[in-house]
């Protein structure tokens, strides 16, 4: 771990930086929406549209590094998350915040884009898994901290805007500063939506699904905190408590799933985090509840994503798992992006309890269509089965794809095991 440390501390630390950022500007959007009078409605359409850039960058940028490399484009898009950041207590209009999310989005998955490459490229191959690991545990803590700094200033002022502009222009001296040499850039052409379906329904299907959760999460918890009359303090745990259980809950089920049928352990994990979405329903006006639920539906959420491409790699040969790991990226895309809209418009039908509402519906419809799939077709045997690999649904395809080469490596490992005497 030292040396993972010494080697890409500047990376680690400018991606930490980075989420802070990303972290606080997200959350602040919901509050200051509230204030500024925004309906649910257009608040949603203001948080779906990160997911739109989101997914139109993270196509886009692998071109852009390659016509003129990685340091102009960090350079760029720094600049322009800036800039934007600045911008939104200026214009405070829910179609001039669209316009700056979707830039955002565009210009943070980039980024990710960028520096994962450049952080994979600082790895040797025996260190690259712990230097992973790491890096998740990272966008986490800079995920959970940016909640805390949401409270040192006043949501209706400009200074806390200020300060993630600060904070994502620092993030990139230690990266561009470093002395890491720029690496080449190569990503593999992601396999088509119909092959990928041949392969796994399931995948493909709970991916889409998961991509409502994780947006609604992200995007919209916030404004149902607003929305639910919770204070800013109260906010901040409860947008936090999605990461932390996100982050303490995705090893132990990542370690389970290696020991059984994949797709029971879905059918648990999505069930789990059904029922406790639908116990904040019935409770929602109590903020221990709302907190027990929070942990536990970004604990199973989470680690589905992680499950989903696991169980996918399970049907897959090694050399077609980079590419299905491409689709099944975009296919999560494609879901986050309709899932704050969702929720906006069942929010403002029925009341703020709509937002844990829909959550429950997509992981039920999860878990029930994982007990439909395990009718379908006889589970792989355990010892054939691909490694699970942790990994964020706001990853880059990059990373995605890091992480799906070190669990062939480990599988390959696995087999030299089991032959040699």
């Amino acid at each position: 771990m030292f040396s993972v440390l010494q080697n890409s501390w500047a990376l680690l630390l400018g991606m930490m930086l980075l989420m802070l950022g990303n972290g606080l500007q997200g959350t602040l959007l919901g509050v200051r929406g509230e204030i500024e009078g925004f309906s649910t409605f257009e608040m949603s359409l203001v948080m779906s549209a990160y997911f739109i850039g989101f997914l139109f960058g993270s196509r886009a940028a692998p071109d852009m590094i390659r016509r003129v490399g990685h340091v102009r484009v960090f350079a760029a898009l720094a600049s322009l998350i800036s800039a934007v950041l600045i911008l939104y207590p200026a214009l405070a209009n829910a179609e001039a915040w669209m316009i700056g999310r979707i830039i955002i989005g565009f210009c943070f998955s980039a980024v990710y884009v960028t520096a994962e490459s450049w952080l994979n490229n600082s790895a040797t191959n025996e260190n690259r898994g712990q230097t992973l690991s790491l890096y998740m545990i990272v966008q986490m803590i800079g995920i959970v901290a940016a909640q805390g700094v949401l409270l040192l200033g006043d949501p209706s002022g400009y200074i806390l805007f200020i300060v993630p502009s600060v904070l994502v222009s620092i993030a990139f001296a230690p990266i561009l500063l470093s002395i890491t040499p720029t690496p080449a850039f190569d990503t593999t052409k992601p396999m088509s939506l119909k092959k990928l379906y041949e392969v796994s329904p399931l995948g493909v299907i709970g991916m889409f699904l998961l991509g409502g959760v994780f947006s609604a999460q992200f995007g919209m918890a916030a404004v149902y905190g607003g929305k639910a009359g919770l204070s800013i303090p109260q906010i901040s745990l409860f947008v936090s408590a999605f990461y932390v259980g996100a982050l303490l809950m995705q090893y132990p089920l990542g370690f389970i799933s290696d020991r059984m049928d994949r797709r029971f352990l879905i059918l648990l994990t999505a069930a789990l985090g059904g029922a406790a979405s639908i116990v904040a329903v019935i409770g929602g006006g109590n903020i221990v509840i709302l907190l027990l639920a929070a942990f536990l539906i970004g604990g199973t959420s989470n680690p589905l994503y992680s499950l989903f491409l696991a169980y996918t790699n399970d049907f897959l040969e090694h050399e077609d798992m980079a590419a299905a790991s491409g689709g099944m990226v975009f296919i999560n895309g494609l879901g986050a992006i309709s899932g704050p809209i969702f929720t906006g418009w069942l929010m403002t039908s029925i009341g703020p309890a709509a937002f844990f509402g829909l959550i429950a519906a997509l992981m039920l419809a999860i878990s029930v269509y994982a007990a439909f799939r395990m009718t379908q077709r006889a589970a792989p045997s355990v010892d054939e089965t691909a490694g699970f690999q942790a990994i964020m649904p706001s990853s880059s395809p990059v990373f995605v794809e890091v992480a799906q080469e070190i669990a062939i490596e480990n599988a390959i490992e696995e087999q030299m095991e089991e032959i040699s005497p």
